[in-house]
């Protein structure tokens, strides 16, 4: 809507263009700020009204494989749950007023953020409303992956006319790796994988919500920098036109979670549950390819990563050697069931996530 009145209304809009760079020449900063700003306010306030209208309909039941991390988290049954709601509306309605709507990854965005929260949502009503686990965790995963690769297909057509678009591009050294067609699995892929990475590490209070905001930051820099041509010369990195426009929307996404983690600080008041989770590590995942810095993204993401990991090394230890090496998985778990308090640990994992965060924006000029 700003974007659409600065472009129709503003008489001097030609020449301000002029002394701006990038190709997203909006106004592109002040854009990311208050795309953040405003989301946050809208989280915030609908905060209340949302957390009351959850309360009396989805409350979290606290039933895992473990009884002893049962006992510990005894305390937050019942709270509500779906909080990701509120995230996603937040995040959507400041995109709609910040956003250029005629932008490709602005569409492409809305559409994998209402899906894989449509999705979330659906997992979680089932579990809660029909005392299962949610939905199969084969008809989920299928989910997923069609909604992965529908966006990887959209990409897929947009990059198909810049020069090495479909390339896998590794950090160091700059070498790239064609991929053609498969570039939509890839991006199926990429989008499947982080997607389930922040839903995994959603376990403790403001554990994957505070971890996303580090790891958020990084790529609003990342995108910015690749929509920048004069930037992304000087940085050797990836070129992408129109790509800064992906920095607005996580800008929004990074100011509702700040809004929602106001209300799931210890002690949570509400969980975001899949609702918010998948969609968060989708956009996250969507922003990687499409400033082309998949392979980077591992650092960004590096607490997401190492959550994801210790979940694949406990179940293959287990079948293959009969021996778990975590007490409990995903990582965070483990900490807490070594004694270590859920506060102490959700911290720790912020500071790990903002350098992991730092190191990949620092290696920009050294890889």
């Amino acid at each position: 809507m700003v974007v659409w009145l600065l472009q129709h209304v503003l008489p001097f809009l030609h020449q301000v263009e002029t002394h701006t760079s990038g190709t997203s020449r909006i106004y592109t900063t002040l854009r990311i700020a208050s795309a953040s700003l405003t989301s946050f306010l809208l989280a915030v306030l609908l905060g209340p009204l949302a957390i009351a209208w959850l309360k009396s309909r989805f409350r979290e039941k606290v039933a895992s494989k473990s009884t002893e991390l049962d006992r510990l988290h005894a305390g937050k049954n019942e709270t509500p749950t779906m909080g990701g709601m509120f995230i996603v509306l937040a995040a959507v309605f400041s995109l709609a007023i910040w956003g250029h709507l005629g932008n490709h990854f602005v569409q492409l965005s809305l559409f994998v953020m209402i899906s894989y929260a449509m999705l979330g949502a659906c997992d979680d009503w089932t579990k809660l409303s029909r005392h299962r686990h949610g939905l199969s965790a084969r008809s989920k995963f299928v989910i997923q992956w069609l909604l992965g690769l529908m966006a990887g297909a959209s990409l897929w057509k947009h990059f198909a006319s810049q020069p090495g678009g479909h390339d896998l591009i590794f950090p160091i050294g700059s070498l790239a790796v064609p991929l053609g067609m498969g570039f939509i699995v890839w991006a199926g892929l990429v989008l499947v994988s982080s997607s389930n990475a922040v839903n995994l590490t959603d376990g403790l209070d403001g554990l994957a919500g505070g971890c996303s905001l580090f790891a958020g930051g990084a790529m609003i820099a990342l995108c910015y920098l690749a929509g920048h041509k004069t930037l992304a010369e000087y940085l050797a990195i990836p070129y992408v036109p129109r790509a800064g426009e992906m920095s607005v929307v996580i800008g929004a996404l990074i100011g509702a979670m700040l809004g929602f983690l106001w209300y799931n600080c210890h002690p949570a008041a509400v969980f975001m549950g899949d609702t918010g989770s998948l969609p968060t590590g989708a956009i996250l995942g969507l922003s990687a390819l499409v400033c082309r810095q998949e392979l980077l993204f591992l650092l960004v993401a590096a607490v997401f990563v190492a959550e994801t990991l210790s979940v694949i090394i406990q179940i293959g230890s287990y079948r293959l050697r009969g021996v778990r090496p975590l007490r409990c998985s995903p990582l965070h778990n483990h900490f807490v069931l070594t004694g270590h308090h859920e506060v102490k640990v959700v911290s720790r994992f912020w500071i790990c996530s903002a350098l992991s965060a730092i190191a990949a924006l620092a290696s920009l000029k050294f890889l």
